[in-house]
């Protein structure tokens, strides 16, 4: 039996190999998150020749820890951010287009316990459907108090007066990142994660490439490129510094870190294929209860941060913002001990001129490009649902500031993902948990050793293998935080499953797939770590 054939990264060393070749790219982009890998595809689905280098993994820092849902953001409509809504649930349907194996549309309710909410909230979300016109996904209906908890049987029943349900789309955000990766990968850019850019490179005050090093090996390279993206994130303004000072000029920073927190708890909390949204919490924020991957997702928090780690820890007050709002929706009130799973990530919202700080709940979700005096082109902000827009907007400001050659027409409108089956195809979701986002690649998934070998939490040893000669994983942490999701979706069982994971991987990487780094990390996905602010 021959193997099915499907898109796939080359091995590393022919990866580095590319990589040290004397040539000059059209595109070198620093970051390998939704943004830098949603300009990836966007540039080499144009025609140019592209590299993208990531100091991590792919979709490590913010990009795998959002809430999972595809959506227009109903609370940027209450702000009257109109054009951004309207974006985004174009978008929605794009995305929901072209990866249905990886996003599907979720019904949401939001259960009223004062009269006046059901009307108040059901008339802004007919407005949200009106925004969204054919790209809709259902039309919002105004449920009676029966009808809420057949649909959410776990809220609380008590004071109920009815409901509105509406609906938006939910996704898998780091298998996301990594079909959008791996497709420009089949159309020919190169990517390397664990290879972090270091340096800009200036000849005759104009950006002309970075500089980069390979994190396994230690040994640096010099990357020649027309034009530089820098994607990295809530980490944009470091490069943006770095331009500067080549070039003796003043710069600013413009991202002002937001906080995101999530908690998972087991299904029994609210066992249903139905969301709960909280339109306005005791803080004026807004409170999810999402079912994902045979979980439940609580969150999220809108806490300022001034420091940029890695790995951002949650303080206290935040976890306990959000078990005591659920407890006040949820007949049963989740408690710290029933945490599978905390997580957290950094926002990377664009701060106006004046801003030094405060409160970040009302700065700005959408994107900005800017194009430095030297062509260092920097995108930030913006939201998971509309990367491919930025990606579009960011290779738009290349070709009006004469960076590229071009304009170059647009095609990932209707561009499918990797995994994605033909318009009219439909993937039943079917055991193994989980297979189903692997979408068209079951196949090769089932061709694979230990296709049938389950370790634990619907994770096989099919799936690492997969993982490691596919999906471009090196380390027991990629496995288990991104290429599946246990350390989301339960920390202890993760720590349990991480001894056979690095076997198998040491088996299919030859290199050390860093197992103690894996269980210190699993540590601060626990809720007990939590600190004051």
């Amino acid at each position: 039996m021959s193997e099915p054939q499907f898109p796939q990264p080359s091995l590393r060393s022919q990866l580095v190999q590319r990589l040290a070749e004397p040539r000059v790219w059209d595109v070198a982009i620093i970051g390998g998150g939704a943004t830098g890998l949603g300009v990836a595809l966007d540039a080499v689905a144009r025609g140019l020749s592209v590299v993208l280098v990531e100091s991590h993994d792919f979709a490590k820092g913010t990009s795998s820890r959002s809430t999972k849902l595809v959506h227009g953001g109903v609370r940027y409509l209450a702000q009257g951010n109109i054009a951004l809504v309207r974006e985004a649930l174009h978008e929605r349907a794009t995305l929901l287009h072209n990866a249905p194996h990886l996003a599907q549309p979720l019904p949401f309710v939001m259960p009223s316990y004062h009269w006046w909410e059901a009307p108040f909230y059901g008339i802004g979300l007919k407005a949200y459907d009106a925004l969204a016109g054919k790209a809709g996904l259902g039309a919002t209906e105004f449920l009676s108090r029966g009808q809420v908890l057949a649909c959410l049987p776990t809220a609380q029943a008590p004071g109920l007066k009815g409901g509105v349900k509406y609906w938006d789309g939910q996704f898998d955000d780091a298998r996301l990142a990594l079909a959008i990766g791996r497709t420009a990968a089949a159309r020919g850019a190169l990517l390397l994660n664990y290879c972090a850019a270091t340096d800009l490179v200036h000849d005759q005050g104009r950006v002309a490439g970075l500089m980069c090093e390979d994190r396994e090996t230690g040994r640096a390279y010099r990357i020649q490129a027309r034009c530089v993206v820098n994607a990295a994130g809530v980490w944009v303004d470091e490069f943006r510094q770095k331009d500067g000072d080549a070039l003796s000029r003043p710069v600013k920073p413009m991202v002002a870190p937001s906080q995101g927190v999530h908690l998972v708890v087991d299904r029994e909390y609210l066992p249903t294929d139905h969301a709960l949204l909280v339109p306005k919490t005791a803080d004026g924020r807004v409170l999810f209860a999402v079912p994902w991957l045979g979980k439940t997702i609580l969150g999220t928090t809108d806490t300022p941060r001034n420091d940029l780690a890695r790995e951002p820890a949650p303080f206290r007050e935040e976890i306990d913002f959000i078990l005591t709002e659920a407890g006040r929706y949820l007949a049963k009130a989740p408690t710290r001990a029933d945490v599978r799973s905390v997580w957290v990530g950094l926002r990377p919202l664009v701060k106006p001129p004046d801003e030094e700080g405060g409160s970040t709940k009302a700065l700005s979700r959408e994107h900005t490009v800017l194009v430095s005096r030297s062509g260092l082109v920097t995108v930030t902000g913006g939201k998971w649902t509309t990367y491919r827009a930025m990606a579009e907007d960011v290779l738009d400001h290349c070709f009006r500031n004469g960076i590229l050659d071009g304009p170059r027409a647009k095609v990932t409108a209707n561009l499918k993902l990797v995994g994605a089956p033909p318009d009219g195809v439909s993937l039943a979701v079917s055991a193994p948990p989980g297979s189903h986002l692997y979408g068209t690649e079951r196949a090769l998934l089932a061709f694979l050793p230990g296709a049938a070998d389950e370790l634990g939490g619907g994770l096989t040893e099919a799936m690492v293998r997969f993982a490691a000669r596919y999906e471009y994983a090196r380390t027991v942490e990629d496995v288990l935080a991104r290429r599946s999701r246990l350390l989301f979706l339960d920390a202890v069982l993760s720590r349990r499953l991480a001894p056979r994971v690095a076997q198998i991987l040491l088996s299919e990487t030859d290199v050390d797939p860093q197992m103690a780094a894996f269980e210190a990390l699993a540590e601060q996905y626990l809720p007990a770590l939590a600190h004051d602010a």
